[in-house]
């Protein structure tokens, strides 16, 4: 028996309804600024209520649900009533456009979408072209439209009992979350009762997470952060979350004091955000013991941010293959800034290259992360054998991701494969070139590319947004670089920018980048 066992969740939900039926399990802000509360026991009726209408509605084990809601109180509700009923969430970006959608949920053979009203029109446009689509339950609703469910209709005198519910395992699909495209179509990783039970469980232990914290979500929920870290950990110890529907630099603070959180989540791009913002001396005056951050923040920046709202920041690494934290810098131990962190309990981590052959200390190699599929890794790809086996091999996931380890065995993440520059048979990590880039006190944010050029393989490109007020050259950031860099890493051009295309967790397109170049 590992640290799962056969749990599921709607068995570790139900351990916490009969401990704590009374405690606090969600706040909640609306866009309006409106608070919201729900205790485990009103959380868990309706669920049960919603997982008896889903059943009449002729959903059954193994059918997938579409999720395209912003962050709401009714995407925990779908969710776990799914689990419940052995259907199969797929959470959705609310800013895909039509045609992406249409793509998902051909994809995904989904039999049903539940929606709020500003997203009707999208789907009805596509409904005849998905023919397994049956209907679409929507919440928060103000207005009548037809053809649509409503979900506080279809909860409204529906049952609490769970007699009729069919048998569910800890193997058994419970979430297909699509992931960002970028040169092909977005795939569907699968992941079980087991993979969602194990994360809560490394990250709960990782940080120290207790009945008594509250964690802070801002991220979307269809993300794997926001349903791995904060909302699985808070449920295995029987904490607390508190929720908004939508990030804001501004108000961060302030909403995290006004919800009581205490653990946060973050990417880079939200901590530059903040960093950029008038905030009062006040706002050190926060109940956040610690925020979790995944990608890369200059280090300045970090020593900014951690003086300023005297909050830590912890960083860590996953993909949503991996489902949990592969690698996390130690809560209590040494932390070291600007790494990734070491190996977490109940994976090993190596660094490999192009061959599969492990690299030597302070080389660079590829991540990849040893674990079992179904249970600490993704099950697989939906319906795509073949990236299943490209990615997952004798049970080691190839992460795409290249990085270098130090002597006391603390990773750093170099770059991704894909955007390491070839320039005059030299290998570039456009990381580090961001990195020197973002020293600079003018610059806000760097993204740095290769573009095609005959003589040299590629040259180096890169993209700037100042900081507010700033100005400074072209000429000037190069000469910056020279002081700073090797010669064959120093950008041949800089281009500045108000701000990239960016992922809905503010992950830098930079595909989009380069094919506006290339176009």
């Amino acid at each position: 028996m590992d640290l799962i066992g056969n749990r599921t969740l709607r068995s570790v939900l139900r351990e916490r309804i009969e401990q704590q039926p009374e405690k606090s399990f969600i706040r909640f802000e609306d866009s309006n600024g409106n608070y919201f509360e729900k205790n485990y026991g009103d959380f868990y009726q309706e669920i049960m209520r919603f997982s008896n209408a889903l059943l009449k509605l002729g959903i059954k084990k193994g059918d997938h649900v579409v999720l395209h809601l912003p962050n709401n109180m009714e995407f925990f509700t779908a969710w776990f009533a799914l689990a419940e009923i052995g259907g199969i969430m797929v959470p959705t970006n609310v800013l895909s456009p039509a045609d992406e959608m249409e793509y998902i949920i051909s994809h995904a053979e989904a039999v049903l979408i539940i929606t709020e009203e500003d997203y009707i029109e999208k789907f009805v446009s596509i409904k005849s072209k998905t023919p397994t689509l049956q209907n679409i339950i929507v919440t928060r609703q103000q207005n009548s439209y037809e053809g649509v469910l409503y979900f506080s209709e279809l909860i409204k005198n529906e049952s609490d009992n769970n007699v009729h519910f069919p048998i569910v395992s800890s193997e058994d699909i419970v979430a297909l979350l699509y992931t960002s495209g970028t040169t092909s179509r977005p795939k569907g990783v699968q992941v079980t009762h087991a993979n969602y039970i194990y994360t809560g469980e490394l990250m709960a232990r990782s940080i120290a997470l207790t009945p008594e914290d509250r964690t802070f979500i801002v991220l979307p929920l269809f993300h794997g952060n926001a349903q791995y870290y904060s909302t699985m950990s808070a449920i295995m110890v029987g904490a607390s979350i508190a929720v908004t529907e939508k990030f804001s630099a501004s108000r961060y603070f302030k909403q995290a004091k006004a919800l009581g959180g205490t653990v946060g989540s973050l990417f880079a791009a939200p901590i530059r955000m903040i960093l950029a913002k008038d905030y009062e001396k006040e706002a050190k005056d926060n109940p956040l013991r610690l925020i979790l951050f995944a990608q890369t923040v200059a280090e300045h920046q970090l020593v900014q941010f951690e003086e300023q709202f005297d909050v830590k920041l912890l960083q860590l690494y996953g993909l949503t293959e991996t489902v949990g934290i592969p690698l996390i810098n130690p809560l209590f131990g040494i932390r070291k800034n600007m790494s990734i962190g070491r190996p977490s309990i109940g994976y090993e981590v190596q660094l490999v290259d192009e061959h599969g052959n492990p690299v030597n200390q302070g080389e660079i190699g590829q991540i990849a992360v040893k674990g079992e599929p179904g249970r600490t890794l993704m099950k697989g790809y939906f319906k795509n054998e073949q990236a299943t086996n490209d990615t997952v091999i004798d049970n080691w996931l190839l992460t795409g991701d290249n990085a270098r380890i130090d002597k006391d065995g603390y990773f750093y993440f170099v770059d991704r494969i894909k955007d390491m520059i070839k320039r005059s048979g030299e290998n570039v990590a456009a990381n580090e070139v961001e990195s020197v880039l973002t020293e600079h006190p003018s610059v806000f944010e760097a993204a740095v590319i290769g573009v095609p050029d005959e003589m040299r393989d590629e040259a180096i490109k890169a993209y700037i947004i100042l900081q507010t007020g700033a100005t400074i050259s072209e000429e000037a950031l190069i000469a910056h670089c020279r002081e700073r860099l090797a010669k064959f890493k120093v950008p041949d051009s800089i281009e500045f920018v108000a701000d990239f295309p960016r992922t809905p967790v503010g992950k830098i397109q930079k595909h989009v980048l380069r094919n506006a170049i290339l176009s």
